[in-house]
């Protein structure tokens, strides 16, 4: 079952459009993600974001083959969480993230990971406030989430205290 990943990572990889009985199977076969081990999980997922010269195309294809929502539910979470136009223009929470993971040019493990990560504590924490929605302590909120996710994910505690570092810290100039 971890070809299904393998499948995103390589057409990613090789700008493959995968063939729609292939894109099929995967769908259907996605729920049996969950029989590999978290760290296969983790290693692919990782070479998916670090080995596609754009890893919001990447991210795209784990949502379209519904597999994003079983491996990484709290960024299925993004898709469709507003956020104020005037600081946004590109979209919601989720389009943001796919930016900028498709304009990256250094990846590192931490770094890509963080960058997935930022913004995932937004949907848990919007409110809209005098017709403005604010997102109140985002990134300590993301913080958590993040270090939850590396934990299912089984990274080591180094990565994860650094990626959580990050994410908690990427509002700071």
């Amino acid at each position: 079952h971890l070809r299904l990943l393998r499948a995103v990572r390589f057409a990613a990889r090789l700008s493959f459009v995968v063939e729609p009985v292939t894109a099929a199977a995967i769908r259907d076969l996605a729920p049996k993600i969950q029989r590999i081990s978290a760290e296969r999980i983790r290693d692919e997922l990782t070479r998916i974001l670090l080995d596609s010269p754009r890893a919001g195309d990447a991210l795209i294809l784990l949502d379209k083959f519904g597999l994003l929502e079983i491996l990484l539910p709290e960024v299925a979470a993004m898709r469709g969480q507003e956020q104020p136009a005037e600081f946004h223009p590109e979209g919601d929470v989720y389009q943001h993230t796919l930016l900028l993971l498709n304009m990256m040019q250094t990846k590192t493990l931490r770094l890509v990971w963080a960058a997935l990560l930022h913004d995932v504590g937004k949907p848990g924490t919007a409110q809209l406030i005098e017709g403005r929605i604010r997102f109140y302590r985002h990134a300590e909120t993301g913080a958590e989430i993040a270090r939850k996710i590396l934990s299912r994910l089984r990274f080591p505690h180094d990565d994860i205290d650094a990626i959580s570092h990050m994410v908690a810290n990427h509002m700071c100039f």
